[in-house]
This record gives C-alpha cells, sequence and structure tokens, in this order.
C-alpha cells in the first residue's frame, strides 16, 4: 500500500513537472512531508526525509531531461564544467547545513522560498536577455554554484529556479540557460543526496526503510514513475496558453509556500 502512494507521488510530480517545465523537487517535497506525517514518522526528521528523498529522485528524472537537451545541443557544457565543482561542493554542505535546522526551520525557509518563486512566475519575471553580457570568471562561477549547490540542498531542488536567472543575467539566451541548469540539476542531487544520506546516518534516523534521510521505497515508487509521466506532462503542456500554465504553477507555489509558513509558525508559537 506504502508503495503504491508513492507511484501516486510520482505520477503526479513527473506530470507536473512536464506540464509547468519545472523540476518537481517543490511537488514532491510538501506531498512526501504530508505523506510521512500521516505515517506517524518522527517529526523532528520529517521534513529532512522529504527533502533527501526528493533530490535523490532529481537524479534519476535529471538524467532524461538532460539527453533530450544534448540532442538539440543546447546544452553548454564549458559553463557546466566551471559552475560543476561548485555545485557539488555547495550541494554536500547545503545536506549539512539542512541537517543541524530544525524541521519548522526548514518549512519556514522552503515556504518563503515557494513564494518567491511563485511571485517571479506569476509577474512572468524574464525580462529581455542582454546577450552582450559575458559570464564572470572561472573561479566566480565556481563561487555562484557553491551559492546555487547550498540553496538548492536545503530545497531540495535542481537548482533550475536558481541557475537559470543567474545564466540570464550574464547574457545566456533562455533555450541554453534552461538546458544548462538541468545538466546542473545531476550534480547537485546526486551530492545532496549523498549528503543526506551521509549527515542522516551520523543522525541515526529511526525510520524503516531508509538509508539515511532518504527513504528507499519513497525514492523508487516516485522516480519510476515521474519518468514516465513527465513525457505526458510535456505534451499537455503544448496545448494549453504558456501564459495560463505559469499563472496556473505560481497558484500552486503559493499555497505550497502558504502551507509551509503556517505549519512553521504553528509550531514556533
Amino acid at each position: 500500500m506504502e508503495l503504491i502512494i508513492y507511484l501516486l507521488i510520482g505520477a503526479i510530480a513527473g506530470f507536473t513537472a512536464g506540464l509547468f517545465g519545472v523540476g518537481g523537487g517543490l511537488i514532491i517535497v510538501p506531498i512526501l512531508y504530508i505523506v510521512f506525517t500521516q505515517l506517524h514518522y518522527d517529526p523532528s526528521v520529517i521534513m529532512h526525509m522529504a527533502l533527501g528523498t526528493s533530490l535523490a529522485t532529481i537524479i534519476v528524472t535529471s538524467f532524461s531531461s538532460v539527453s533530450a537537451h544534448h540532442k538539440k545541443g543546447a546544452v553548454l557544457w564549458s559553463v557546466f564544467r566551471h559552475l560543476a565543482p561548485g555545485l557539488i561542493l555547495g550541494s554536500f554542505l547545503g545536506a549539512g547545513i539542512a541537517d543541524l535546522l530544525p524541521s519548522q526551520g526548514l518549512q519556514l525557509i522552503i515556504g518563503f522560498f515557494a513564494l518567491w518563486v511563485a511571485y517571479r512566475m506569476f509577474k512572468g519575471a524574464k525580462a529581455q536577455v542582454d546577450t552582450s553580457k559575458q559570464l564572470p570568471s572561472t573561479a566566480k562561477q565556481m563561487l555562484a554554484g557553491s551559492g546555487i549547490g547550498i540553496a538548492s540542498a536545503i530545497f531540495g531542488i535542481g537548482g533550475g529556479s536558481l541557475t537559470v536567472p543567474y545564466l540570464n543575467r550574464h547574457g545566456v539566451v533562455m533555450q541554453k540557460a534552461v538546458a544548462t541548469s538541468a545538466a546542473c540539476g545531476l550534480p547537485i542531487a546526486v551530492a545532496g543526496a549523498l549528503g543526506f544520506m551521509w549527515f542522516g546516518a551520523k543522525a541515526q534516523v529511526d525510520v524503516p526503510n531508509t538509508i539515511g534521510y532518504i527513504h528507499v521505497y519513497a525514492f523508487l515508487g516516485i522516480s519510476l514513475m515521474s519518468f514516465v509521466t513527465a513525457k505526458l506532462g510535456a505534451k499537455v503542456a503544448h496545448q494549453l496558453s504558456p501564459a495560463m500554465l505559469k499563472r496556473c504553477f505560481a497558484g500552486l507555489l503559493t499555497t505550497v509556500g502558504l502551507y509551509f509558513i503556517y505549519q512553521g509558525f504553528s509550531k514556533l508559537f
């Protein structure tokens, strides 16, 4: 029965990711939080498990995405190589920071982040890219990668919400920014998931079917179904208005953000 629940979550997350053109992390994390709560897992580790498991599933789904973008020649592999070391280091470090934060603290951080992403999407904050701008030095790109990696691990996402704006700001056109961001999601997910496994093992999480902060059944069920349904979501997306899709997703993220903020503050007071 539990595995069926995770297969359903994967179906929803994959379809949503394909439909809205974003990674499923901000969908997977709140659903897993609710499911883990209903299963009466230790409240102090539920958010950490939702984040770690979300990152682990992104490892699988990112392969499909990167392959599709690479075939179109849209991935800037030179930029990827500059960002990757920072992304790997930052993601592992981000998992360690998340391990130190209490559950309600993580809820508040993710809640406000979801509202920020929703605001950007609703406003369609995609100003015309100034292609005359150049990417900064390799050292600065590595430093930026570290920041993106830390934040992505704490939010349980593949980093697209952060990498795309960064690349846009430095003159990379949207198509190549999205493709390169998809490639960057893989080192973020791998290093972040390993970090959550490592720090979770040290914390000795007393929840069945887990490796550190990663729930094995949830990882398998979500990865399997999201890989399949993402393509279906992408097909449906082509039949709908992009502006309407953005507004719908912004509304969904606003709901997620307000839910986590409410949960976080209700436990503080």
